[in-house]
């Protein structure tokens, strides 16, 4: 047998390492779903939704806050100005930023995943459909884009809730129902006027709510300084209200009306910016009203979705007597005990805080993606 036989030979029989040529072919078929424009998108969407969530923080957690408390409560926030004013006073700069933390940490993979979502329905319907995409294919594109976006981040929007409302002197308990099952006694005690008691360092309420729910026999759930983090209340929800399925408490309800939001939200936006900032008409205020009036119109329509969300997602904090037994039963617990004014509670800090906050969010994705994709 000759060399060149022999090494023939060798060279079949023990293969040798594969070549750097198809190793880096195997990564690049890995990673050809990561394009740079995709990586762009994801950053675009995640810088809009900080800058847009931070903005309009306090009265993010105002609205929370108003869509939560029951009525008639004695330490309701009622007005905008007056519950600011008194959220500053009570808590100081820190109250107004509240959970603001963990709504950037949950709004930032949220925006990502929302526009860049978006962005690829956007491209699949233009390969398998029309160049140019109308109304309906814009609703189904910003629908699918918001329940994709709502369902991988949704634990840390129940978290932010949590913590948004944790430190607030509201009580969970509603009035009349902490009144019927107070001892009669209570009713010859002289009523004193409500003056906040610090609970703990980071957790206060009306002396008149905690004396009626100690009269009560209700156990106010007091939280402690390790609880008003992301982390201890994320234990605190899966330790107390049936494991981790507990953090995924009213994600049907989200998913439903996220849904029409986004899709509205998107396909308001796409139509207005094609009337508001038509060529050779596009300045900052242009862009910026195109957001407003988009988001304005997305959230009065789908407001009492969102009411649901907030409802089932505190559900069971602080031992309250409100309790629900799904979406449908919270809808009409609402509307017998409130109406349907109560579909809409908080919706007036919400209409000021959206106009900025949408319009914050579009200016800026479209500002970093062209940025970062030049035209």
């Amino acid at each position: 047998m000759t060399s060149t036989e022999a090494n023939s030979s060798t060279s079949t029989a023990t293969p040798g390492p594969p070549s750097r040529a198809v190793t880096a072919q195997a990564h690049k078929s890995a990673l050809s779903f990561i394009s740079p424009e995709i990586a762009s998108y994801f950053v675009a969407g995640g810088c809009a939704g900080a800058a847009s969530r931070t903005v309009v923080s306090p009265l993010e957690r105002l609205k929370i806050i108003q869509q939560v408390q029951p009525r008639g409560s004695n330490s309701q926030y009622k007005g905008v100005y007056r519950s600011l004013l008194r959220m500053w006073k009570e808590e100081g700069f820190q109250g107004f930023m509240r959970g603001n933390g963990i709504n950037c940490l949950r709004i930032v993979p949220y925006s990502a995943v929302q526009f860049t979502t978006y962005e690829q329905l956007k491209k699949w319907f233009t390969k398998h459909g029309s160049k140019e995409l109308d109304t309906p294919k814009r609703l189904v594109s910003g629908a699918l884009a918001g329940i994709t976006s709502v369902c991988s981040t949704y634990p840390l929007d129940l978290v932010r809730s949590r913590l948004s409302i944790a430190t607030a002197s509201v009580s969970l308990i509603s009035e009349a129902s902490t009144l019927k099952s107070a001892p009669a006694s209570l009713s010859t005690i002289p009523i004193p006027h409500a003056k906040h008691a610090l609970a703990s360092a980071y957790h206060t309420s009306s002396a008149l709510a905690l004396s009626l729910n100690n009269a009560a026999g209700v156990t106010a759930s007091v939280y402690t300084k390790s609880d008003l983090t992301i982390w201890g209340m994320t234990l605190k929800i899966v330790r107390e209200e049936g494991g981790v399925k507990g953090l995924y408490r009213g994600l049907i309800t989200t998913a439903v009306g996220v849904a029409p939001y986004v899709g509205i939200n998107f396909a308001a936006y796409e139509f207005l910016r094609g009337i508001i900032t038509p060529p050779g008409k596009s300045n900052v205020w242009r862009k910026l009203s195109c957001g407003a009036l988009a988001g304005s119109i997305s959230q009065t329509l789908t407001y009492p979705f969102d009411v649901l969300r907030r409802k089932m997602q505190v559900t069971g904090m602080q031992n309250g007597t409100i309790k629900y037994s799904g979406a449908i039963d919270a809808l009409k617990s609402i509307i017998r005990v409130e109406g349907v004014a109560g579909l809409y509670r908080g919706i007036w800090p919400n209409l000021l805080k959206v106009a900025p906050s949408i319009a914050t969010s579009f200016f800026t994705y479209e500002l970093v993606k062209e940025f970062l994709i030049p035209p």
